[in-house]
């Protein structure tokens, strides 16, 4: 036994480098797998329901509002309108639009000078995009199922492109409709999506990124991606189109005030997944930017209805429910970046110019925008991207802007702020309006505009899909 010892010793020394390695294996294994990213259940089930409030907006709350405003003989052509668009736009989102604008244009050997604009195929038909694979929040270690991603920003597509149905509504074929809104969604609303909101996430927030989100323009939810974009275009595609039959000559009232009440309650209610929803996670700055949704929303109701009271003699319902939506458009790009004594603040404002914009100024202008998505959505985006600089100062109660380099709030400017939001502003002006303008031009000569006047006369129900809404 004790000449064995010697060899027994030279054995187990021999033999340590290999323990050491597989010690060394499992420990690297353990490290792995704590380090590797997980999605956080909490977050993904609040992003998945935000998604879910959001389609609730089009479906059936902005087909409502809308419905309501139109008259009856034209109520079933916005309803199929909406409908139609949202499930054009579900399928483009998946199958290019994700793609084209959350992921970079290339290297710069071949199109990455395009990357400031728009994004490229990489994810074209959701390819790579598993059930594994994870996004970013805006918090540095979680994430979500990218899916839930994915399926969020489809539903900021599709009301995005079914707004401006609003605009043209009771005159337009529902062919150039159509048209016009695939065309303004690929070449406006993704390039707009891209510049304001790409970036590299909190693990590689040096990376490249869109155009105005690199110049620190502050779009928390879609004000100029969105209502801005889609307000300007509701505006060019109305100019272009020329105003209704009977326009200032004849009355042309909504139909039913009770439907557009409820659409637009319905779209209060998933506004909140809207504004709160855009913050990815469930944590204290989502109860704020839900909070700010709902003060917001509640001064822009009273500074309209009393607004409306004092130079009309009357609140009017159609006026409170109006105000709504103006002060929600005003808050979505501030929503996560104020407090809720600025939303408050922003929903006055936004309720007041919104009222006077379209109860005094859209007439002298003569553009027969048919439910007031410019007077509305334009404007109200306009005040909220630029209040926004305003409102987020922490010396007025907002948030500051989060520096990734530092880990906290950077100092605050409010000019360079304000400069920022002012250039995005006037970014999706530009943009949105040449696209448009070509776009309403392309369909104008391929398929033409306007439905026969007889027909227009008649109703679109009848005469464009054979329907009555009412017996």
């Amino acid at each position: 036994m004790k000449r064995a010892l010697p060899f027994i010793a030279m054995a187990a020394f021999a033999a340590a480098p290999a323990f050491a390695q597989d010690a060394a294996a499992v420990v690297e294994t353990a490290v792995a797998e704590v380090a590797a990213p997980v999605a956080d259940k909490g977050d993904t089930a609040w992003l998945l329901v935000s998604a879910i409030l959001v389609m609730m907006m089009t479906l059936p709350g902005l087909a409502l509002f809308y419905g309501g405003l139109v008259r009856a003989k034209n109520m079933l052509s916005v309803l199929m309108q909406v409908l139609t668009i949202f499930s054009i736009m579900a399928i483009l989102w998946v199958a290019f639009g994700y793609s084209l604008a959350f992921t970079g244009a290339g290297s710069a050997e071949d199109v990455g000078f395009l990357t400031p604009y728009i994004g490229g195929f990489s994810k074209a038909f959701l390819s790579g995009v598993g059930t594994d694979a994870l996004a970013e929040t805006f918090s540095t270690g979680v994430y979500v199922p990218e899916l839930s991603f994915v399926i969020f920003q489809m539903a900021f597509a599709c009301i995005a492109s079914a707004l401006i149905v609003g605009a043209t509504a009771e005159r337009l074929k529902f062919s150039a409709i159509l048209l016009f809104v695939v065309i303004w969604f690929f070449f406006s609303y993704i390039p707009m999506a891209h510049m304001v909101w790409w970036w590299g996430g909190p693990s590689a927030y040096d990376a490249p990124s869109g155009l105005l989100f690199s110049h620190g323009a502050l779009d928390f939810a879609g004000g100029t991606v969105i209502h801005i974009n889609a307000g300007v275009a509701g505006l060019v595609a109305a100019l272009v189109a020329g105003p209704r039959i009977g326009y200032k000559k004849e009355l042309i009232a909504p139909h039913n005030l009770t439907f557009t009440l409820i659409g637009g309650c319905l779209l209060w209610i998933g506004w909140f997944g809207f504004n709160a929803g855009s913050n990815l996670e469930a944590n204290g700055l989502t109860a704020l930017a839900m909070i700010n949704t709902a003060v917001a929303t509640a001064a822009a109701v009273l500074a309209w209805s009393f607004g409306e009271w004092i130079f009309r003699g009357h609140p009017s319902l159609l006026g409170g429910i109006s105000g709504a939506i103006a002060g929600l458009v005003g808050i979505t790009p501030a929503a996560g970046f104020v407090g809720p004594m600025g939303a408050i603040a922003i929903g006055l404002v936004a309720g007041l110019i919104c009222m006077w914009f379209v109860i005094s100024l859209k007439s002298k202008i003569g553009i027969d925008d048919s439910l007031d998505v410019f007077g509305i959505h334009g404007i109200g985006g306009i005040i909220g991207a630029i209040l926004t600089g305003v409102f987020a100062a922490p010396s007025l109660g907002g948030g500051g802007v989060f520096d990734y380099s530092t880990g906290e709030v950077a100092e605050f400017a409010m000019g360079s702020q304000v400069y920022a939001q002012t250039l995005g502003v006037v970014i999706a002006i530009i943009w949105s309006a040449v696209v448009s303008f070509i776009a309403i031009h392309i369909v104008k000569a391929v398929i033409g505009l306007r439905v026969a006047e007889s027909d227009e006369r008649q109703g679109l129900d009848v005469t464009t899909h054979g329907e009555n809404a009412y017996n």
